[in-house]
């Protein structure tokens, strides 16, 4: 059964709160869907899809608009189903410190804490969270994986809970107070 997917756009760049579908057999499989949401002022756009039976699942995600380069090299875009929180996008309300940003902190309580890193290779347990060399980068980019999704992940996409975050804010739009 096809559904549509809350897609969160928290902290960094671009996110989107994943729409929980529709109950599915276990002979249909199931997926979601959802388009990135852009926060602190970032210019991109994208859209993800969840297909999958039983605990697999192929994440097929579609970027552009991110920050490109960093330090001379491809920027690493850190992404995750984040869960366990209210399962939406942040509103600059949220930024608490008045900082013109939606920090990881700030966004947290909206998204939640990672259930799955969106990893290029290797792990994608929430350790891996923060490994910038298994993460997609560049400013567009396609990733698509097929994966083991945990008990708390999939509990989180069926109840409608679930957030992808694409993170990586360029710096070069952080205000004076973020820098």
């Amino acid at each position: 059964m096809h559904r549509a997917l809350k897609v969160v756009a928290p902290l960094a760049i671009a996110a989107l709160p994943l729409l929980a579908p529709a109950a599915a057999s276990a002979d249909s499989g199931w997926s979601f869907q959802a388009s990135l949401k852009p926060l602190n002022h970032s210019t991109a756009t994208g859209t993800v899809m969840i297909h999958g039976s039983g605990n697999q699942a192929t994440i097929t995600e579609h970027v552009s608009g991110l920050a490109a380069t960093f330090g001379k090299s491809p920027y690493p875009h850190v992404q995750h189903i984040h869960i366990n929180a209210q399962g939406v996008c942040p509103s600059m309300a949220a930024d608490k410190n008045g900082d013109g940003v939606v920090s990881t902190t700030e966004g947290a309580p909206f998204y939640g804490p990672i259930g799955t890193t969106l990893s290029v290779s290797g792990g994608t347990t929430p350790a891996d969270g923060t490994n910038i060399k298994i993460a997609p980068s560049g400013g567009s980019y396609t990733y698509s994986r097929t994966i083991t999704l945990d008990s708390a992940t999939m509990s989180s996409l069926k109840a409608g809970k679930a957030v992808v975050v694409v993170h990586g804010l360029d710096p070069a739009t952080l205000s004076k107070q973020a820098q």
